[in-house]
């Protein structure tokens, strides 16, 4: 049975509505039947079947923040695009909430891809996806699998199966850590059957300790303010469950990534606590591929991981646009 969502009609971004663009609420399904929720974003006065992109992340967000600002921007710039909520969190449907899965968050991209391809005014010859954060890393991950896209730009990426089961910088990249965390999280899976709710983990930590390591204020600097609070993001509130990411310990998401055929492009900020995810994953990517030419790295002077959220001085909209174009040509 079709799920029923709840849509908020009123505007409740984090960023302006642009005059350039018609916005609407819009939903679809996945192949495991759960009901999205997505924002489309559509340019004004343009005729015929546009190229489309699909937007998410970052990983914890919802698409009243970044994800909409990219989408916007780029419906500005010509394309048909989307902003929508992965299962279990926003708007979108799925039960328990906040969870989050490789294989479902995968497919959430998949099932963005399904929709855009039968939209009217959509070319299904020309979509491209955009992920944020740990959204990147669902994003190279649905490229690998999905052959109708045939574009990819990745914006901050986090791969979230290497931090789970690695912890931050690999630091914790051993059997006995990956035990530990194993023994901690089905604890909590018995304590959570017993009480009969998930237990949440807490989003983005407020009041900013003083100690705080220097990525923490970068997302406290976001999620925390106005810059970027959001009622329903996750990060901005309650955060995930406890077990949300347990998947992710023995599930890589980029196992086959050199065998992306399409283009790809990675970017990243220079100071980024998060940058070593881009370099290797684009190293990975292009060593001993017959692939390589069509992927980039883009790596911005100076920019932290956040900065790529919404610091329109700084995301290059313009090499995005331009690698999409010539991608999807």
């Amino acid at each position: 049975m079709k799920e029923t969502l709840t849509l908020t009609s009123t505007w409740d971004k984090t960023f302006p509505r642009s005059e350039k663009v018609n916005h609407r609420k819009v939903t679809f399904h996945n192949r495991y039947g759960i009901e999205l929720a997505a924002d489309l974003y559509e340019p004004k006065n343009q005729e015929g079947k546009l190229a489309a992109l699909a937007v998410c992340g970052p990983f914890g967000a919802v698409k009243e923040q970044a994800a909409g600002l990219y989408a916007q921007t780029m419906a500005e710039r010509g394309f048909l695009t989307i902003a929508f909520d992965p299962s279990f969190t926003g708007e979108s449907g799925g039960t328990p909430r906040y969870m989050a899965s490789p294989d479902i968050n995968t497919e959430d991209f998949q099932a963005a891809v399904d929709f855009l391809s039968v939209q009217e005014n959509a070319d299904p010859d020309r979509i491209g996806i955009i992920g944020i954060c740990g959204w990147g890393g669902m994003a190279l991950n649905a490229a690998a699998l999905d052959t109708r896209i045939r574009a990819t730009v990745t914006s901050t990426m986090y791969d979230m199966a290497r931090v789970n089961a690695r912890g931050y910088f690999d630091s914790e990249d051993s059997e006995e850590a990956r035990y530990q965390k194993k023994q901690a999280l089905n604890s909590q899976r018995t304590e959570d059957y017993k009480n009969g709710t998930y237990a949440l983990g807490g989003g983005v930590v407020d009041p900013l300790p003083e100690d705080a390591p220097f990525f923490v204020k970068d997302y406290h600097d976001y999620y925390k303010t106005v810059r970027g609070y959001h009622s329903r993001s996750l990060n901005s509130n309650g955060g995930w469950n406890v077990t949300g990411c347990m998947s992710f310990l023995n599930q890589p998401i980029l196992q086959y990534s050199r065998e992306i055929r399409s283009a790809v492009l990675l970017i990243h900020g220079e100071k980024a606590h998060s940058c070593y995810f881009s370099r290797d994953s684009y190293a990975d990517m292009v060593k001993d591929s017959p692939y390589a030419d069509n992927k980039e790295l883009m790596i911005i002077p100076d920019a932290v991981h956040t900065d790529l959220y919404d610091r329109t001085d700084i995301i290059p909209f313009d090499k995005i646009t331009e690698f999409f174009q010539k991608a999807m040509q």
